[in-house]
């Protein structure tokens, strides 16, 4: 397939935000409110669908009170936890409101410098920018150990973003692997479904009270998610450049699900994976486990080795300080973890470092007005 250049050359946009997930619409809404002319390029062929391909008894971790972005509070009752569908349609809901330039089943193969300018490859389409903002979370491409194609093939394995539903698994045993939000969730649905469930790995941490209280409603969930995840956990207090660091290395605190629900609910905890032996998983203290599946919940790699530009450090995280990159102007990030607070990654968080970044695209230049938001 040939680029789409025309003969007038590639098309020029002023900025091109990649994602179209909360993290890019977000940003979408605060340019249009400055007047930027700006399209937004998404993968799939439905916005929300990000979260529509998740399993199928996902819900958000935070009541709705907390899952409306800027200008949109979300359409739920305040105390309810939203389903991975309602939060899917919200999304839909909020760029036809407010008429963002989404491009769906647009996904993007290249970006780099050519001059002054970027450029944007999106299978027929070459865009030329000014701007490029990433706003794509870190968990793009799934990381799952390299001995895990040591494991018998009558083992089933998937990854968490692979499972669905208990029709997926073969009868058996089912061993998670990772012990945070997703791996919590999966275990306990395999341990309520009756099945030996094993969850491996290092705990981390859980909320020390359950949401779903009036307590937790009025009290205790404000002030987690607001003033700690959102205004004391931040790059800009001290103990938020203290713990970000420890962060970055391993998952959020369990928020709804506890330890304690998954030892009730029968499933078994074990130290972490960390290999395969005669096919069959091995565990850090020598032991084997006979399981008939494996669900890997261990994370994502960033995903972005189409973004050709000299800016990732050598674990290939890019390089940025609040979603701005040094030395390369007009490149920027929202949605990566911790960004600036422990609640960048999260629907009631990503609003302000996507305002930010708006401001940081507006400071480099004026551009004509073609976009407005009420």
């Amino acid at each position: 397939m040939g680029l789409n250049i025309g003969a007038a050359g590639p098309e020029h946009i002023d900025t091109v935000i990649i994602g179209a997930g909360q993290a890019g619409l977000s940003v979408g809404y605060h340019l249009a409110k400055r007047g930027r002319a700006f399209v937004i390029l998404e993968r799939h062929a439905r916005i929300g669908d990000s979260w529509r391909m998740r399993w199928d008894s996902l819900r958000l971790f935070t009541p709705a009170r907390f899952d409306g972005l800027a200008g949109m509070p979300f359409p739920a009752p305040r105390k309810t936890f939203p389903t991975k569908n309602e939060m899917a349609d919200y999304l839909e809901s909020y760029a036809a409101r407010f008429a963002l330039p989404v491009r769906t089943s647009t996904s993007v193969e290249r970006a780099w410098r050519e001059g002054e300018h970027y450029m944007v490859q999106a299978g027929a389409q070459l865009i030329e920018a000014e701007n490029i903002v990433i706003a794509m979370a870190s968990y793009q491409a799934p990381r799952i150990p390299d001995f895990a194609s040591s494991l018998s093939p009558d083992i089933v394995q998937m990854h968490s973003t692979e499972y669905r539903n208990l029709a997926q698994l073969r009868p058996g045993a089912v061993l998670i692997v990772g012990a945070g939000n997703s791996g919590a969730e999966i275990g306990l649905e395999t341990a309520k479904a009756e099945r030996t469930t094993y969850v491996s790995g290092r705990a981390t941490g859980e909320v020390p009270f359950r949401l779903d209280t009036a307590v937790a409603h009025h009290v205790l969930a404000p002030v987690m998610f607001r003033f700690i995840f959102h205004r004391m956990l931040t790059v800009a207090t001290p103990i938020g450049r203290r713990v970000r660091p420890k962060m970055m290395g391993v998952g959020t605190p369990l928020i709804r699900t506890k330890e304690r629900d998954l030892l009730g609910a029968g499933a078994t905890r074990v130290p972490r994976t960390v290999g395969a032996r005669d096919g069959k998983p091995l565990l850090a203290d020598g032991r084997v486990l006979d399981v008939a599946n494996v669900v890997w919940c261990t994370g994502f790699h960033p995903g972005l080795s189409w973004l050709e530009l000299p800016i990732f450090d050598a674990a290939g995280e890019p390089r940025q300080e609040r979603g701005i990159v040094a030395g390369e102007p007009g490149v920027f990030f929202v949605g990566q973890h911790f960004q600036f607070a422990m609640s960048s990654t999260m629907i009631h968080g990503v609003g302000r470092d996507a305002e930010f970044i708006a401001d940081a695209v507006t400071a480099r230049a004026p551009a004509p007005a073609r976009q407005t938001v009420a």
